[in-house]
């Protein structure tokens, strides 16, 4: 039952701290303000009208007894009533009265006007309404074979004091409520703060000095994201130097061994070993490319359509096919998507004779489709082949030489820009490249 519950809320709330925080400020607000109106009404306002609507009735009730019971001069009793009361009064003959309308429940002031006329007068016996005239009720009493009409001031039965008391209530919430705003933003300022900090280095972007602000508690989370981020950083700069330090100490004995191969005579063995050396300097390339660092670059609005063409366009292979919707701009790393591309192209061009490559947008969102018509790799791999220096035994990789990082990076690339990739069967009967991309 509690989980039900638990689940219910958690559905309802809102997803933004600063929402709920408002939400938990607003709550106990309405509620205070909503007791106070029904407290307001129940004891003052309802009470007080209910008394100046009886002061009334009991008044049009005199005066009609006044009326009845003079004989010579019934217009000077309704001058005199209309003057000192505050009352219109005239008297219609011959005329029969209206039936009245459905009670307004939601009126206050009808509700209260028709139980007072009930208790001095039959049912059939008054009719009034309410919304006719702005200022005035219309009232009406039965009186032989006409009617008494009455035009009354609203102010007879409704007291002002109702709309001083909305404002009273209605002002202090106003500026309670803009000052719990106030004081929340500036409460969900760091958090909001950190939040985009911690995005944007989990993008791979240079964020240089993070300053913690705010609450205790936020300022210590802070601290801690900003240790964690120098640690990470250190620790890819010195993976970094220690790999470009190999790849130097290791270019120096390959050179070595080119110059050596050159005076070799069977021909043969000099072919196999200068494959071995340049597969050897290509390995060393994918591992700098690897643990290059991205944080240098920065975010840019670049055309994603024109670098596609360009990059496409490079190849001057017409067995390449393209379906790109034009003026595509993205905001991000140009040389990593584009370092990110050309790597999977290539993986394409290397098991396929035939690549389609797609570019389509829906609402807010990229999506970059990679076809080819090579072996493909079954289903059990598509995970494993973006883990670094996985290599896979058969189907595509029998005859190719690889390190097994270009799906990796390529993988790092679009996760560092908020997108992700996955592959899946192709229609080409080949290999599926799917990257999603966040505008």
């Amino acid at each position: 039952m509690f989980s039900g519950l638990s689940s219910f809320f958690k559905k309802i709330l809102p997803k933004r701290l600063f929402y709920r925080a408002i939400l938990i400020t607003a709550i106990p607000v309405l509620v205070l303000q909503l007791i106070i109106t029904i407290v307001f009404f129940d004891s003052l306002w309802i009470k007080t009208n209910k008394g100046m609507t009886r002061a009334l009735v009991n008044e049009i009730s005199t005066f009609i007894e006044s009326y009845k019971k003079e004989k010579n001069d019934k217009e000077e009793i309704t001058n005199l009533f209309s003057l000192f009361l505050d009352l219109n009064i005239q008297i219609i003959q011959n005329e029969k009265l209206n039936k009245q309308d459905s009670e307004r429940w939601f009126s206050p002031i009808d509700r209260t006007l028709r139980r007072e006329l009930k208790s001095k007068f039959s049912l059939e016996g008054y009719w009034f309404d309410t919304r006719n005239y702005k200022e005035l009720i219309d009232l009406r009493i039965k009186y032989n074979d006409g009617y008494f009409k009455f035009l009354v001031p609203k102010d007879r039965v409704s007291s002002s004091s109702a709309r001083i008391f909305a404002l009273w209530i209605t002002v202090p919430a106003f500026i309670m409520v803009i000052i719990s705003l106030i004081f929340l933003k500036n409460q969900t300022r760091p958090i909001i703060n950190l939040a985009r900090a911690a995005e944007r280095f989990g993008k791979g972007e240079h964020i240089g000095e993070f300053k913690p602000s705010g609450a205790l508690e936020i300022r210590q989370a802070g601290h801690e994201f900003d240790k964690m981020r120098k640690r990470i950083e250190r620790h890819l700069n010195q993976r970094t130097e220690m790999l470009s330090g190999i790849s130097h100490d290791l270019r120096t004995p390959l050179t070595r061994m080119k110059l050596q191969i050159a005076f070799i005579k069977d021909k043969d063995s000099e072919k196999k070993l200068t494959e071995d050396i340049n597969e050897m300097e290509k390995m060393l390339n994918e591992y700098l490319q690897f643990t290059s660092s991205s944080y240098i670059e920065k975010d840019e609005m670049f055309n994603l359509s024109e670098l596609i063409e360009k990059l496409i366009n490079k190849y001057n292979n017409e067995n390449i096919l393209k379906n790109l919707i034009p003026r595509v701009y993205i905001n991000g790393r140009k040389n990593l998507i584009n370092r990110c591309l050309n790597n999977l192209i290539d993986n394409a061009l290397k098991y396929a004779n035939k690549v389609a490559i797609s570019l389509n947008k829906k609402n807010t969102n990229l999506f970059i489709i990679i076809d080819d018509n090579g072996p493909g790799i079954s289903k059990s791999e598509y995970e494993n082949v973006f883990k670094p220096f996985y290599k896979i035994d058969k189907g595509r990789a029998d005859s190719k030489s690889s390190v097994g990082l270009g799906l990796s990076i390529a993988s790092d690339i679009i996760k560092s820009h908020g997108g992700n990739i996955k592959l899946e069967k192709s229609k080409m009967k080949g290999l599926r490249v799917k990257i999603f991309l966040p505008i």
